[in-house]
């Protein structure tokens, strides 16, 4: 065995969350929450106090603090990179903000070849302070916290780029996907290799897994993202694979129940699960060889204390059964994002409740 397969596989023992990503037997089954660094800390809103949220996702000392908030609150298994979906692209130079209330708004949107032709490249040292931050965190985190980085897909990102912000129907994004598919996939190739070089610098800096988050893909049918998405997010996962075998890769979207089977042929070991599917009958239609993450929903923190432990006992259950089913694994996870108004103290209660079921 190489010394490469020893530190992998001590890693899997070390590490719940990447023992049960990789098929190995974790310690405990491991939970983490999307948007977990943020959003419903009071101590995030503090040290984020006059502070712009592009300007917190590149300054390496913010990011490491608000990245370990919610490992010290909840204990959680994993540290998501704080960041956000558009960090690479405003690294590269497309002039963008993020409006409160709004999110991403683009000030030239990206919509036919020419736009395209322009796209800036990303260099790693154009996202540096993000490496930074990723390093940093190593030696800050606990034993057995495993640090996942992130980008946006490549199709969740041109929906931004071509809408010129959040889309509720994605209109202008799937007409120039239908109407003109050779600078479709020019836009695509680029921001691939954007992504791609965001992964990479991440990883480098020490990132033990990835989350590829195509946010957006559920507006989708099956047969327009296996034409349309998939083979540029199969790239993405096939270049991490190449230069960083050892991170298991994640690969997560909302309302993309039919949509299950087709994400993970795309590459991920673990497929994200919304709250709209069961892990059992999503165990099915991925098929055998991955593991599943989800799949809380995120509303029902506001319920009862009764309610929310049933609900979790009964995910915990379904984690199983997709388990027996073939799922190589479960990670216990919200089926989206912790929502802003969430009494962090619930999610304290969930991770305990996780850990000793």
């Amino acid at each position: 065995m190489s010394t490469k397969d020893e530190s992998t596989r001590d890693d899997a023992v070390a590490y719940p969350l990447l023992a049960a990503a990789t098929g190995a037997t974790p310690s405990r089954r491991p939970v983490w929450f999307m948007r977990q660094a943020g959003r419903s800390l009071p101590e995030y809103r503090k040290v984020r106090e006059g502070i712009g949220m592009l300007q917190s996702c590149f300054r390496p000392d913010l990011v490491c603090e608000i990245t370990l908030q919610p490992v010290r609150r909840h204990r959680t298994d994993a540290a998501i990179l704080f960041s956000d979906i558009v960090v690479p692209l405003k690294a590269a130079g497309i002039d963008l903000d993020i409006v409160s209330g709004i999110g991403p708004v683009i000030e030239q949107p990206v919509r036919d070849a020419a736009a395209v032709a322009a796209m800036p490249e990303l260099d790693p040292e154009q996202v540096a302070p993000v490496a930074e931050a990723v390093r940093m965190l190593r030696g800050e985190l606990p034993a057995g916290v495993a640090l996942i980085g992130f980008s946006g897909a490549p199709f969740t990102l041109a929906s931004y780029l071509v809408e010129g912000g959040p889309s509720r129907n994605h209109e202008r994004t799937k007409a120039l996907m239908y109407s003109d598919p050779d600078t479709w996939n020019a836009l695509l190739g680029k921001l691939g290799d954007i992504a791609i070089t965001f992964l990479r610098a991440q990883a480098e800096a020490g990132a033990q897994a990835f989350q590829l988050f195509d946010s957006w893909a559920g507006a989708l049918s099956l047969a327009d993202y296996r034409t349309y998405v998939q083979p540029h997010s199969e790239r993405v996962f096939a270049a991490l694979r190449e230069s960083a075998p050892a991170l298991p890769a994640f690969h997560f979207g909302v309302g993309t129940g039919e949509l299950l089977g087709a994400m993970g042929e795309a590459g991920a070991d673990v497929v994200g699960v919304d709250w709209r599917t069961p892990l059992d009958v999503a165990a099915g239609r991925v098929g055998p060889g991955r593991a599943l993450q989800g799949n809380l929903d995120p509303a029902v923190l506001m319920a009862d204390r009764g309610t929310v432990e049933a609900q979790v006992r009964r995910v915990v259950a379904e984690g199983d059964a997709a388990v027996a089913a073939g799922a190589t694994g479960h990670v216990f996870n919200l089926g989206h994002g912790v929502l802003p108004a969430t009494d962090p103290d619930v999610l304290t209660r969930v991770v305990d409740l996780v850990h000793e079921l």
